[in-house]
């Protein structure tokens, strides 16, 4: 059989599409508990299946681990390339790659939607970042995105939001109308969805069916794993690919799969729902009723050379049935051998958007996250106001008098600096919250990482780190006496706010390189505690030993106490019994260099930290994983 004649038995039902085609295929993964440096043992996911997906409704299915959604995964491109140990895929007769994906929808089994936005939002970002920058102006955009929504039967629930934990929002059906909309943007042909029907109501599921049904009748290729659906929903299926164990014990028309099992002595109860039957098989729940002695299992295998001993007797029956010598032929007339990639294929990511236009579509969608969910940015200000208050009251109009004059600015500075460092733990949730949406939006080429960190962190720094900096010198400053000078209160917010830009983007490193808010709260909690104990004020630098004492190199309580003592002690004079006590005294003997570069050398060393804990952070966001 040639490509146009599988094309022609294609077109009888009129539908028009990519035919994706792959010959035994090989997938392994790495166990959890080997370390694949040392020979770790690999687990085989799939064991050189073959099949064919034609234009129509292309469903996969079987048992929870029987490897359907990893053969999802690998023909989509979505799988580490590394664990493929074997086969190849085609599409129209040519071979591709695994940059498949770049070319192809897939939707994931999870809604990943941004919950602050609407409908209507959600797919415009899409359509800003997936659609070409110069072939498409914003009203074009505009009406991709009001098409889809009148593909999809979205128009009664464009303008409401997806919905978050605070805002109530649109239902599931939509959520999953609204994901598979966020791929049709890109007008694909070929189309891959991960279980669609899961976490779905009956009539909701057989909604997205029939609408993935009315879409592959328009040019697609729909190919998707689904789990024990509904026999309304089995009648939509045009090809049915069964699995068992990472093998194929069926592929064929999915009105014949019925028959097919009956052939080899497996019979279908009357009213029973045909999925519900094929899955019963393959548990064996059903008992196989005088076979024939053609397919009597192992000792017959002489008599095929398809029949293998280390694979299941439902595999072995496939593979000498007409339906699998049928799909043999349809290969060898498929391949054609030709390189096949896509037009943004390539080894490198390639995006049909600059990079300034990333930064601000996701920069304008991080503000519309940020006004209609403030509840961090009114807690950062609300906690500053509380703390600048406590530290105003505490140390109010500090007196000039020894002791007391500078024991309470000193335990002021520290409090201060305390407040900045601590009062940033909100901050480690800032990549962890958002780190299934980075992952799906990035590795599909919506924007570059670079643009997401410097919108995602700008989005953050001024609203719910600068501002409450502010707030928090204003009200303390005046309230404790400090001098009152105009330089010296600039230079005093100045250093608060260097400390808390340091403080927030370790905070931020440790968001980026780990996935859980437990993990992240004890790593970011460590480090504040040893930079504390080395700062300076809990104990003596001077005497500390030799191998411990680098530690106040990399302390931010110790720059940010150093700069707010310059700052306030310098040119200051206390007095003890009529005694008159320079301030510059103390700072001698606790080895502080108070000339002008000595204050600025310690709001410099913050900045450092600042920059080289941002580059860290965006270093470890360049090195997630976004394979599957």
């Amino acid at each position: 059989m040639e490509l146009s004649n599988v094309r022609e038995a294609v077109t009888q039902l009129n539908i028009q599409g990519p035919i994706l085609a792959f010959q035994n295929i090989h997938y392994s993964v790495s166990t959890p508990w080997t370390f694949p440096c040392k020979g770790g043992e690999e687990k085989e996911v799939l064991r050189d299946v073959s099949g064919i997906m034609k234009p129509g409704m292309n469903a996969i299915l079987g048992p929870t681990g029987s490897g359907k959604t990893s053969l999802l995964d690998v023909l989509a491109g979505w799988k580490d390339p590394k664990g493929l140990k074997g086969g190849q895929i085609f599409m129209d007769g040519k071979l591709v790659d695994s940059h498949i994906h770049q070319c192809s929808a897939y939707v994931v089994q999870e809604d990943i939607l941004t919950g602050t936005l609407s409908v209507r939002e959600n797919l415009l970002f899409s359509a800003n970042l997936r659609l070409p920058q110069n072939m498409k102006s914003n009203a074009e955009k505009a009406a991709k995105v009001d098409a889809v929504i009148q593909e999809l039967g979205l128009q009664d629930c464009a303008d409401t939001k997806i919905g978050t934990e605070f805002l109530r929002g649109v239902s599931g059906g939509e959520k999953k109308r609204c994901s598979i909309g966020m791929e049709l943007i890109t007008s694909p042909s070929l189309i891959f969805l991960d279980e669609p029907t899961t976490g779905l109501d009956a009539n909701t599921a057989n909604a997205i069916m029939q609408l993935l049904h009315q879409l592959s009748r328009k040019g697609r290729t729909v190919i998707f794993s689904i789990h024990q659906p509904r026999y309304s929903i089995f009648r939509l299926f045009d090809r049915l690919t069964l699995m068992n164990k990472g093998e194929i014990i069926f592929a064929g028309a999915a009105g014949e799969a019925t028959t097919y099992f009956n052939s080899i002595g497996y019979q279908c109860e009357q009213f029973n729902n045909p999925l519900d039957f094929f899955l019963d098989v393959i548990s064996g729940e059903v008992i196989q009723s005088q076979p024939e002695e053609s397919f009597s299992s192992k000792n017959n295998c002489r008599f095929s050379s398809n029949c293998s001993l280390d694979k299941s007797p439902l595999s072995n029956y496939y593979q000498r049935s007409s339906y699998y010598q049928e799909l043999q032929e349809d290969l060898k007339s498929l391949q054609s051998f030709e390189s096949h990639r896509c037009e943004t294929s390539s080894s490198k990511p390639t995006y049909v958007t600059s990079f300034i236009h990333q930064l601000y579509v996701v920069s304008c969608r991080n503000m519309k996250q940020l006004l209609r969910n403030p509840q961090t940015s009114f807690g950062q200000l609300i906690l500053g106001a509380v703390f600048s208050l406590l530290v105003g009251l505490i140390y109010y109009q500090i007196p000039d008098t020894m002791p007391e004059a500078l024991q309470n600015r000193l335990g002021a500075f520290f409090f201060m600096v305390l407040t900045q460092i601590f009062g940033n733990l909100s901050a480690v949730e800032l990549f962890i919250y958002d780190r299934k949406l980075f992952i799906h939006e990035s590795a599909r080429n919506y924007y570059r990482t670079s643009a997401y960190f410097l919108a995602k962190v700008f989005a953050d720094l001024l609203p719910n780190r600068i501002f409450p900096v502010l707030l928090f010198s204003s009200l303390s400053y005046f309230m404790m006496g400090l001098k009152p000078d105009a330089e010296a209160f600039f230079l005093h917010v100045l250093s608060l706010s260097f400390t808390n830009l340091a403080a927030v983007s370790l905070a931020f490193l440790v968001s980026a390189s780990v996935n859980s808010f437990a993990v992240a709260n004890l790593l970011i909690a460590l480090p504040y505690v040893f930079m504390m104990v080395f700062g300076g004020f809990l104990v003596n630098l001077n005497s500390m030993l030799n191998w411990l004492s680098w530690i106040k190199w990399i302390s931010i309580y110790r720059y940010g106490m150093n700069a707010l003592t310059i700052n306030e002690l310098k040119g200051l004079t206390f007095y003890l019994n009529s005694t008159r006590i320079p301030a510059e005294t103390y700072m001698d003997q606790q080895d502080i260099d108070y000339s002008t570069w000595g204050f600025w050398e310690n709001d410099l060393a913050l900045l450092c930290l600042t920059c080289v804990f941002l580059l860290l952070a965006y270093i470890q966001l360049r090195r997630i994983n976004r394979w599957k």
